[in-house]
């Protein structure tokens, strides 16, 4: 399907918003600018012992545009059920909900097309980046259940930024500090938990990006300075020449992957990922010394850049799920989904079956 067949049925979506099974979100153009690569990832969720009303949740691309991501139009079909795009009101994160009555299989089918483009942040000087609403910052300073900003984490992060002035100074600090004291694990279940308060309260510094991110994220907290994860899925290769930091178009089941970056007046939001300089050490090429070109070149490169074969998802945390009656979930990164039996694993495939695909398209 061309892009002129899926603005045909995005529209036809939206004129069809009386049928609870088939609905669409309004579809962008795409953006102005050089180097704007133009994905669709297909999500498949198919529930595989549904029990009572059954529902599940999947994540969509961020929904404000950001210069590195454009939204270019969502659709959704849930079969014999109803479903819905809603938004969590303290974070923005979007995502497609649908929910089945009993009796019925549950199979809920989303597409979305996004426009991404490299995002690097010249940190020689500060810019003129237009400063972030401070209700945003001030959100992004606080603790949440998984994240500290207190006690043992307060205190790491003063003795890592000790002398250091400037909260990019001191950022690059904390990063360089996960870089060295942390690891991939790879027996770690997925992303990763995101647990930092019982990573830094027991010293266990193994895990993934969801985990090693999230240091970062707490750490940097701590400080004062505004710092989010940003929950989302590699859809394309490394054209960096890292085969561990891509994933081949197709197939991106497993490839979802959470980044952070923190705010910095006159600079803006900044990115960074230490969590894949560590991947690059465990699994580039059977393994990599922090000392190796690749693992040095990755290292400085991923303090204020990101290579964009990536899709963002949204920086949300402890989020509850629009007509869940089983608690928060720490991120929506995973779809995720219930029955009457409870909250299913999202990583347990015999109960709970996804398949995504991305593609390039343009």
């Amino acid at each position: 399907m061309d892009r002129r067949d899926f603005l045909r049925y995005s529209a036809v979506g939206s004129a069809a918003m009386a049928l609870p099974a088939t609905v669409s979100s309004a579809v962008a153009e795409v953006p102005a600018g050089d180097k704007w690569r133009i994905f669709e990832i297909t999500t498949r969720v198919e529930v595989q012992k549904p029990s009572g009303v059954t529902r599940v949740w999947v994540p969509t691309p961020l929904t404000q545009d950001t210069p590195y991501q454009k939204t270019l139009g969502n659709t959704f079909v849930a079969e014999g059920g109803k479903s819905g795009m809603t938004s969590d009101p303290k974070y923005g994160a979007g995502m497609v909900w649908a929910e089945w009555p009993e009796g019925v299989a549950p199979v809920l089918v989303q597409t979305a097309r996004f426009a991404t483009r490299d995002r690097a942040v010249d940190l020689s000087r500060p810019g003129d980046a237009k400063p972030e609403d401070k209700a945003v910052l001030a959100q992004y300073t606080h603790a949440t259940e998984f994240i500290p900003t207190e006690g043992r984490a307060k205190e790491l992060s003063d003795d890592i930024v000790k002398g250091k002035r400037g909260d990019i100074e001191k950022a690059r600090a904390i990063y360089e500090w996960v870089v060295d004291n942390t690891f991939r694990d790879p027996k770690t279940r997925g992303c990763g938990p995101g647990d930092v308060k019982f990573m830094i309260e027991n010293n266990v510094m193994g895990g993934k990006c969801a985990d090693l991110n999230a240091i970062f994220v707490a750490l940097a907290r701590a400080q004062g300075i505004p710092a989010r994860d940003v929950y989302g899925v590699r859809v394309a290769g490394s054209n960096l020449g890292y085969k561990s930091l891509g994933k081949e178009g197709g197939d991106v089941t497993g490839a979802q992957h959470c980044r952070a970056e923190f705010y910095a007046a006159g600079y803006g939001w900044i990115p960074v990922d230490p969590a894949d300089v560590r991947k690059v050490v465990l699994e580039e090429a059977g393994g990599k010394a922090i000392d190796d070109p690749m693992t040095v070149a990755a290292r400085k490169r991923l303090f204020g850049s990101w290579e964009m074969n990536w899709l963002a998802f949204n920086y949300g945390a402890d989020l509850a799920l629009p007509g869940s009656t089983r608690g928060k979930v720490p991120f929506l990164m995973y779809p995720q989904s219930e029955t009457a039996e409870g909250r299913l694993d999202p990583l347990d495939a015999k109960n709970f079956k996804y398949e995504i695909h991305a593609k390039e398209i343009g």
